[in-house]
């Protein structure tokens, strides 16, 4: 059932009304065009709230709003709305870098256990050899290990200290993986090489001299005095208000809060590279170095931009081709935000679309805006879409079908119910407490709570039909020699071994 509302929520658009030399008559068609396109994919994919800004030949072109960012009350989405912008902020921190690279304080090749002695991963060989350069271009080797901070108690220099005990899965510098716990690794650097927190560098070395004085370097406060949006979700096919996610501890990753409006005066920073009358201390040497190609993305990873092609990754920033034209792009998310931020150097165009759900339209807004703007034969990107939504659902049933094939039926477990309860530790994932609650098993990764049903033996999995969790798959518990259980394995990241946890006394 689609949401009641939205149609209305799309068609009234709400417009920061631009300077005349800000909206050429030259435009007016194309805008209009971008207009339709914004509001049908809206409907489709039921999204409440988006903002749109065009930067072009040094000007802002667009600033609008559509929707709401408070779809109970019915408050309009503005361009001075706040959202979370997600991975957006890696650039951020990979600037701080190029900052320090100017002031002869960083080099991108010497090994950044010169710089944080206390540095150490999982692979001897990384440890002595990764650079900075490695940890803002996702070549260290790691996967993402997300559940070693995603809704978890756990303070920004806590998480150095457990990279030695995550595994990667592929050789260091032997492939693009995409991986935000070096850049929490980054802004860890960078405090210690500035003496001043990662939070107050980005508000007075970016947000201030730039002019972004509505932007907050974290998710706490984006709830506070003025403008600012919910993050929304759909749950059985109804938009639903969801609880912001707080994430500040790995802010060098992800969680600057902004404007449509400061954005675009962010994406103009970085297409001038350097050059103008910007107050932000960067070479144009700097610039450069951060937004060419370093690490091949390649694979199912360059799907996520439809049309772009040559798809690598600078420091911070994804750089490709898009039709013939020379693209940086990168997105962000976290719960119930979606951001696109890119810009083509050399057509003088920067484009921000912030939303307000979980949903795949940001990336579709751009390329529809460049497709205009540049004169070039419109892409019906909502009808790839709808394919790639399509093949998602189609690749989840067969794994769930596949799943449940392995299933042995007849069986219980070897223990009672209360048996399995308990604290258990990894040292990378810290602590996980199995609780027993009315006649079943759940599971508690500090704020992530997960229900559990028996599979088979002493295998349970997460059931899906109790409340929502982000948590999923299996838990295998197993015994010692005495007979009690002592350990419990759970594939919290795809590609390495299920992580086991042990069992310690409370």
């Amino acid at each position: 059932m689609r949401f009641a509302s939205l149609a209305v929520a799309c068609a009234v658009a709400v417009a920061v009304a631009p300077l005349p030399a800000q909206r050429p008559v030259s435009h007016a068609r194309e805008l209009a065009a971008i207009d339709n396109v914004v509001t049908s994919m809206m409907k489709e994919w039921q999204v409440p709230g988006l903002a749109l800004g065009i930067v072009k030949d040094g000007k802002v072109l667009y600033l609008k709003g559509y929707g709401y960012r408070d779809v109970e009350q019915q408050l309009p989405v503005t361009p001075q709305t706040r959202m979370a912008i997600g991975s957006n902020s890696k650039s951020f921190t990979a600037l701080l870098m190029g900052m320090l690279v100017d002031q002869k304080k960083l080099e991108w090749d010497k090994p950044v256990k010169q710089y944080l002695p206390d540095f150490e991963l999982y692979d001897e060989y990384a440890t002595r050899k990764l650079t900075p350069r490695d940890l803002v271009s996702h070549s260290s080797g790691l996967p993402r290990h997300d559940m070693v901070w995603y809704g978890r108690d756990i303070k920004r220099q806590d998480i150095l200290g457990r990279l030695k005990y995550l595994e990667p899965t592929t050789s260091f510098r032997g492939a693009w993986q995409y991986q935000n716990l070096m850049f929490v690794t980054a802004g860890i650097l960078v405090e210690r090489l500035w003496g001043r927190s990662w939070e107050d560098l980005v508000k007075n070395e970016i947000f201030g001299p730039l002019g972004m004085t509505q932007s907050l370097p974290g998710t706490t406060g984006i709830d506070g005095p003025g403008d600012f949006s919910w993050p929304y979700q759909l749950v059985n096919e109804k938009i639903t208000r969801i609880p912001y996610r707080v994430i500040d501890e790995v802010g060098p990753a992800g969680s600057i809060t902004s404007t449509v409006e400061d954005m675009v005066k962010y994406v103009q920073f970085r297409l001038d590279r350097g050059a103008g009358d910007h107050k932000v201390k960067i070479s144009p040497a700097q610039e450069n170095l951060m937004q060419s190609p370093k690490m091949v993305v390649g694979g199912a990873a360059a799907a996520v931009w439809p049309g772009v092609e040559l798809v690598s990754y600078g420091l911070g920033l994804g750089v490709g081709s898009y039709r013939g034209h020379g693209i940086v792009i990168h997105g962000g998310g976290i719960d119930g935000f979606i951001s696109q931020m890119s810009w083509i150097p050399s057509k003088n165009i920067g484009v921000v679309v912030l939303t307000n759900s979980g949903n795949p339209i940001p990336t579709l807004v751009v390329e529809s805006v460049y497709d205009r703007l540049l004169g070039l034969p419109p892409v019906d990107y909502a009808a790839i879409q709808r394919k790639v939504d399509a093949d998602g659902k189609a690749a989840v049933a067969k794994a769930q079908a596949e799943h449940r094939a392995t299933q042995k039926q007849g069986t219980s477990p070897s223990h009672s119910l209360a048996a399995y309860a308990g604290s258990y530790e990894h040292p990378g994932y810290g602590r996980l407490v199995v609780r027993e609650q009315g006649g079943r098993l759940e599971l508690g990764l500090d704020n992530l709570k997960a229900p559990l049903r028996h599979f088979h033996y002493d295998v349970f999995e997460v059931d899906p039909t109790v409340g929502t969790t982000v948590l999923s798959g299996t838990a295998s518990f197993s015994t010692n020699l005495k007979g009690e259980v002592d350990e419990v394995a759970l594939p919290l990241e795809a590609g390495v071994k299920p992580i086991v946890f042990t069992r310690v006394k409370n």
